[in-house]
């Protein structure tokens, strides 16, 4: 059976890699950000990148240079290395692991974590990541999902960590703005397989919500998230369509 998605993801809002501002000190998937989210009650969305040992990594991009300052891709360093590595605007934070965040979060607030695509096309060259993940997770206490743009991912999850809620993130796929092919897009933009991997949600880009295939599944009950919302005007088009936002660059109101 596939575990349903805690209640607390589509009530909370995310706040998208953590609630970050470089200029309060706070850069993407930081320590800071994340305990800022936690200091106001925001849900916690974070993504995951492997380091050249195989640890799990909260890092956003494949490259090192527009957080850190550094070039090279993040896969060639270690684990060690990353950490002693400054995040820009950070005022001395550093690239953690996951499960230095998974320590730190606690279970105190829903904590989203997406995988990285580590094949390039989306495609089944994938595994390691996915084990590093359901290793830091086995045991964890706390409201926490697991989703990626890459269907392999999410049904390697499946098999890692049965019992671990997993969702697909989707897109408009809209070529230009891809590093894929035409028929990729084309494939992955109907979202054909949430239930091979054995996905409870979405998240969905928010412009293109109202998509058939986004609302169809929304009505058969599948909570359908967003990304990602960026002021109140947006937030107010996107509940439309959406049970709940990942958010950045505002403070989202929280529910009640």
């Amino acid at each position: 059976m596939t575990p349903r998605l805690h209640p607390a993801f589509c009530t909370t809002p995310l706040a998208h890699r953590a609630y970050h501002d470089r200029s309060q000190g706070r850069p993407e998937n930081s320590r800071a950000a994340i305990r800022a989210a936690i200091a106001q009650g925001y849900g916690i969305e974070i993504d995951l990148q492997l380091s050249a040992d195989g640890a799990a990594m909260v890092f956003h991009d494949y490259d090192l240079a527009r957080l850190t300052g550094q070039p090279g891709p993040l896969r060639r360093r270690s684990a060690a290395e990353l950490q002693a590595i400054a995040l820009a605007g950070g005022d001395g934070e550093t690239i953690p692991t996951l499960t230095e965040i998974l320590e730190l979060v606690a279970g105190a607030v829903p904590l989203l974590i997406e995988l990285k695509d580590q094949d390039g096309a989306m495609g089944p060259d994938i595994g390691p990541l996915e084990a590093a993940a359901a290793g830091a997770l086995a045991g964890y206490d706390g409201p926490v999902a697991v989703m990626s743009f890459n269907p392999h991912s999410v049904a390697e999850m499946a098999r890692l960590a049965p019992n671990l809620a997993r969702g697909l993130t989707t897109s408009d796929y809209d070529p230009a703005d891809w590093p894929l092919s035409r028929e990729i897009c084309d494939r992955l933009r109907q979202i054909p397989d949430f239930d091979r991997a054995g996905a409870s949600f979405v998240s969905h880009q928010a412009r293109d919500l109202a998509r058939p295939r986004v609302q169809a599944l929304r009505n058969a009950g599948v909570p359908v998230l967003c990304w990602t919302i960026r002021s109140p005007q947006e937030e107010a088009e996107a509940r439309r369509f959406a049970d709940n936002i990942t958010f950045e660059n505002y403070p989202a109101p929280m529910p009640g």
